[in-house]
């Protein structure tokens, strides 16, 4: 457990040329700042703090070949077919095999989406400020690798709902709300709810937060779980390319809607 005042931040960088979505907790987990901005603002803000855990939504560099070593692929279970899963990472293999769908990681930046691009631009950026890779055993200062809908299958213990849909918004909030993230409960939207709005086109959804809102929430949540509570926490994937950290402390072997 932290004793002094440390910041837990979550940023989504998956609109790719759109602002990215930022979120910061306390260490009561309530927020401090949620909304976008740009690489040089993230950054900004991240030079100043003194203590700090970043959780990023997404890879953190491209794939490293890992999944070709021989002495990987005989330690996973089930043993994967000879030529097979070799253009992935063992993070995205891992979580594949509990039927968590996650992007596949190219081997060449250049072949890399423009979000995995922009993420890519963010870890270097948080290294060159000092941040080390997340666990660091006394660094002040962590970044770590998250993917939000890999998080939110592991606190519901289901696969969530499209995240662009306004079901997909209630579960997310809801979950987070359910976890002690100071975040309002998002099932208020129901009593806002009548007939005549309904008839009129109108859903009363001003204290749902937005999609990349609520997938940097779940990375900040993240963050504060590998900062306070190491046990609770799972970390996927290998040191060279990459490692996922995941809000749960083992996953279920599969999930499904």
């Amino acid at each position: 457990m932290l004793f002094n005042p440390a910041t837990f931040i979550g940023i989504d960088p998956t609109a790719g040329q759109r602002p990215f979505s930022y979120a910061a907790l306390d260490n009561e987990l309530r927020p401090l700042a949620l909304g976008e901005g740009r690489l040089e603002d993230i950054l900004a803000y991240a030079a100043g703090q003194r203590q700090a855990w970043i959780a990023v939504c997404a890879p953190r560099r491209p794939n490293q070949g890992v999944m070709t070593l021989q002495e990987v692929r005989s330690t996973l279970s089930p043993l994967p077919s000879a030529g097979r899963w070799v253009d992935f990472r063992l993070a995205d293999y891992l979580l594949r095999q509990h039927n968590i769908a996650i992007p596949q990681t190219p081997a060449r930046i250049e072949a890399c989406p423009n979000w995995m691009q922009m993420g890519f631009q963010l870890y270097r950026g948080l290294e060159r400020l000092g941040y080390a890779t997340y666990p660091d055993q006394g660094a002040g200062l962590q970044s770590l690798e998250v993917y939000p809908y890999a998080s939110y299958a592991a606190l519901l213990e289901v696969l969530p709902f499209p995240k662009y849909t306004l079901e997909g918004r209630l579960q997310r909030q809801l979950i987070l709300y359910e976890s002690k993230v100071k975040v309002p409960d998002p099932m208020l939207v129901f009593e806002e709810i009548t007939r005549f709005k309904l008839l009129k086109g109108v859903l009363p959804v001003g204290q749902l937060y937005r999609t990349g809102e609520l997938d940097a929430l779940v990375a900040a949540y993240t963050a504060w779980l590998a900062a306070n509570h190491t046990e609770q926490v799972l970390i996927v994937g290998d040191v060279r390319e990459g490692q996922i950290v995941l809000p749960v402390a083992e996953l279920k072997p599969h999930y499904s809607a």
